[in-house]
């Protein structure tokens, strides 16, 4: 079982190892930062507003206070002095409270202070982490391109390994028709084959043939030599003569007589 489990581990590992792509993966820790530098401006606010809060209600006592105290004042002028001592009795209950809350505002000015400053330094560190994503996708890109053209010049990429079989393939069969079709006209030329259209010729017809042409050749060129000599009648004799003695070389037939025109 241990076996097996290392095994799953290690196949699961190097299948994610493939699907990985570090371009995704620097986006979303960028992404959690912008995440984390959201919660901590969003606590500056909260700090914020509860130490705004705190500030009116200390406005509130301050003007609770400074009223009592004005109160105080004008009962021991009209002689009411339980007036003047229920007064200021009250008014010292509130300078209490606002004793306690000046020291809540302290506090809670100095936890914005600090939040404020560790979101500066957030982000300045996201903005700093932002850039070197950007040059580290920018540098992955450029070097998987260029891996990706060495392979094709090389040929050992896919895609370019799958066009160079087929380029095999094709100059394979190619060549295998050329072979074949060297062959009937071999077998053709030799008679092993028939053809059955009758255009193709045996090898001695083929020789018969060639023979009777280069004959007319030279029977045309001696003709053409006795117009340039001017004379019909040696002319003549030496069409007969050259024709008499290829004649005798070759099967009985019909001597071409040529006349001077």
């Amino acid at each position: 079982m241990k076996r097996m489990g290392m095994i799953f581990r290690a196949k699961a590992n190097k299948a994610l190892d493939r699907a990985e792509d570090p371009r995704e993966t620097l986006d979303y820790s960028y992404q959690k930062q912008l995440e984390l530098l959201q919660k901590v401006r969003r606590g500056v606010a909260d700090v914020a507003t509860s130490r705004k809060r705190l500030e009116l209600q200390l406005n509130q006592l301050q003007s609770q206070s400074g009223k009592l105290e004005d109160q105080g004042r004008k009962a021991l002028a009209l002689g009411r002095e339980d007036l003047a001592r229920e007064a200021l009795s009250r008014r010292a209950a509130l300078q209490q409270q606002v004793t306690d809350l000046e020291t809540q505002h302290a506090t809670l000015q100095g936890e914005e202070e600090k939040l404020t400053l560790a979101a500066q330094r957030l982000q300045a560190k996201v903005d700093a982490f932002r850039t070197k994503k950007e040059t580290i996708k920018a540098t992955y890109t450029a070097a998987q391109a260029q891996t990706r053209i060495g392979e094709a010049f090389s040929g050992i990429s896919e895609e370019m390994g799958d066009v160079g079989l087929a380029i095999q393939r094709a100059e394979d069969k190619t060549a295998q028709l050329q072979a074949r079709a060297g062959a009937i006209d071999e077998l053709l030329a030799s008679g092993a084959l028939d053809d059955p259209s009758g255009m193709h010729k045996d090898d001695i017809q083929a020789e018969l043939d060639r023979l009777s042409g280069g004959t007319d050749v030279e029977l045309e060129l001696q003709r053409m030599k006795a117009e340039l000599a001017g004379g019909s009648g040696s002319g003549q004799q030496a069409i007969e003569g050259g024709s008499d003695g290829r004649q005798s070389q070759q099967q009985p037939q019909d001597t071409p007589r040529f006349d001077k025109q």
